[in-house]
């Protein structure tokens, strides 16, 4: 590849079969992989690149095209009916996905193509393999790891992990977004030299320790935890934190909109155990909120929580170290890259109430604490984790990878 071709614009197509760039956060198969593709998408056309994103179109009233931003363009594609479907119902359209794709590409290629996801890792690599198009893959969760952690809980199609592994070994190059999938991913038998980590991002003008804050409770201090209800991001185990952090509040963002949330199955569980740990009157649920309203909540609060039993990567740790607030996580997944114990808060075994309990109350001992905690997660969001420099990370991995192969022919 010659420093012309270096120059130019690249048209970049990513394929996000469940997690659409313009969906509302904080529903059931909502959160950071929407975040992930409408940043990236959008972090990507600011270099100069022509994005488009392929989605699966999930409501009957969907145009066939969004222009997002200029230089990004969400495709809705017919697969399956015109409704929303949980993410793991989604594997027999596929196939479907995939010759739409085939179709589209056929008459216009773009450069390179960027799934996201395994069930669009399908769709892609079937359409790539037949028009011999440049694949990248991004996980964003690996089944080994759901299985591990869910067992008999875990819902996803009995395929998948054979479908990761074949995906691995099919595309041209695997992005990893943390160290701790690279090892998952060579256990699969993917080699590691085929893998490049580039973490996820957080926008550093948005999340910012200066703007609007949240109104806060009448208790002294604030903790909040924001993600989808499930039971693998924790909640329960920040709800027994609580009965060792007094005079807090807890709130929990995520879930349905507000006047949902008293229907929520989940919510109704988590409202149970914070009544049998006597902390109910200091538990409140929010629904989910809109993207502009969390920078605000996160600059309110004291301390974010990060429990997850397992996370593939976490952009909510990343959002509040922008917003120069303290977290405490959980070590697992990607967290172990984001947060620095002691820098920019404290790490503690996932399902441990007691150390969950007993690091966020050190830090609220500490006023100067948290303020040192906070000011150093900033820095270390504003040198790592801007999406301009996971932009460029991501656009060197495409260019490495067209470099390798034959030019694709263009039509006129």
């Amino acid at each position: 590849m010659n420093a012309v071709e270096q120059a130019r614009g690249l048209s970049i197509a990513l394929v996000s079969e469940h997690a659409s760039p313009l969906a509302v956060l904080g529903g059931v198969d909502a959160g950071g992989q929407n975040v992930h593709v409408a940043q990236l998408a959008g972090a990507l056309a600011h270099r100069g690149h022509r994005v488009t994103v392929y989605t699966r179109k999930d409501a009957a009233d969907l145009p066939s095209r969004v222009l997002l931003r200029p230089g990004v363009e969400v495709r809705h594609v017919p697969a399956g009916p015109d409704r929303q479907l949980p993410k793991d119902e989604l594997l027999p359209y596929m196939d479907e996905f995939g010759h739409f794709l085939a179709r589209d590409w056929q008459l216009q290629p773009p450069d390179v193509v960027h799934s996201h996801f395994w069930m669009s890792g399908l769709a892609a690599l079937a359409a790539c393999r037949e028009l011999d198009l440049p694949l990248a893959h991004t996980y964003h969760a690996l089944g080994t790891v759901k299985r591990r952690h869910q067992r008999e809980c875990d819902t996803s199609p009995a395929e998948r992990v054979a479908c990761e592994t074949e995906l691995g070994e099919g595309c041209d190059r695997v992005i990893a977004t943390c160290r701790d999938e690279v090892a998952e991913l060579v256990a699969m038998g993917v080699p590691a030299h085929r893998v490049t980590v580039v973490p996820c991002g957080v926008d550093p003008d948005r999340f910012t320790p200066w703007g609007p804050v949240a109104e806060r409770g009448g208790h002294r201090h604030l903790l909040v935890q924001i993600g989808r209800l499930v039971p693998r991001k924790g909640a329960a185990v920040s709800i027994a934190a609580l009965a060792h952090v007094p005079d807090a509040e807890l709130v929990i963002a995520g879930g349905p909109p507000p006047e949902r949330v008293d229907q929520e199955p989940e919510v109704r569980r988590l409202r149970a155990l914070a009544r049998a740990a006597g902390v109910a009157d200091r538990v409140r649920f929010v629904g989910g909120l809109p993207r502009a309203e969390v920078p605000a909540l996160l600059r309110a609060a004291d301390v974010v929580l990060c429990p997850a039993s397992y996370e593939p990567f976490g952009i909510v740790p990343l959002e509040a170290m922008g917003c120069g607030t303290p977290v405490v996580a959980s070590a697992v997944g990607g967290q172990l890259d984001t947060v620095t114990d002691p820098s920019t808060g404290r790490l503690v075994p996932p399902g441990d109430p007691v150390a969950l309990g007993r690091a966020v109350a050190e830090l609220l001992r500490s006023p100067s604490l948290r303020a040192a905690c906070g000011a150093a997660g900033r820095r270390r969001v504003l040198t790592r984790y801007g999406w301009g420099q996971v932009a460029a990370a991501t656009e060197a991995v495409y260019r490495q990878t067209l470099a390798r192969r034959p030019a694709v022919p263009k039509v006129a």
